[in-house]
């Protein structure tokens, strides 16, 4: 396999971010057996968090994309956690949970920011489970988070 991951990334224009950091006394990532268990990752870029309330000052279009953003976080953290993206086996399971106002229903359209990534990452190994739901906050205003499960090898 060696490195098809980071070759499939750099085809797609994808460049991951720096692993965002734990805060507090959990950590970004957990490995049990075969399988890794990540925290909720947030939407960063170059410049800064993706905060702020879907229906509200954002679209869903901006979901979208900070969905995609967190997705890019995740896979910063699966890649530190592994060495090597090539040991995804699969991508078990994601919950998306959204910052929205009580009148937003597309909760699932912004998350699939992030499922597409996956998918397009790994292929029919990026294929999950999934939950998206609503929140009428999170953190710091951030405009999402992702967690995922993952099998690793």
């Amino acid at each position: 396999m060696g490195a098809q991951i980071e070759q499939r990334l750099a085809e797609l224009g994808i460049e991951l971010p720096e692993p965002w950091p734990a805060f507090g006394t959990f950590v970004s990532a957990v490995r049990t057996g075969d399988l890794v268990f990540t925290s909720g990752h947030v939407p960063h870029h170059s410049a800064g968090l993706v905060t702020g309330k879907l229906g509200g000052d954002l679209t869903v279009t901006d979901g979208v994309r900070a969905a995609e953003f967190a997705a890019y976080s995740l896979l910063a953290t699966l890649r530190s956690e592994l060495g090597d993206l090539d040991r995804v086996v699969r991508i078990v399971s994601l919950l998306g949970t959204v910052n929205a106002v009580p009148t937003f229903t597309d909760h699932t359209a912004v998350i699939d920011g992030a499922s597409n990534v996956l998918v397009a990452v790994f292929g029919e190994r990026g294929q999950h489970a999934r939950l998206a739901v609503g929140v009428s906050s999170l953190p710091a205003d951030l405009a999402l988070e992702v967690q995922a499960v993952v099998e690793v090898a």
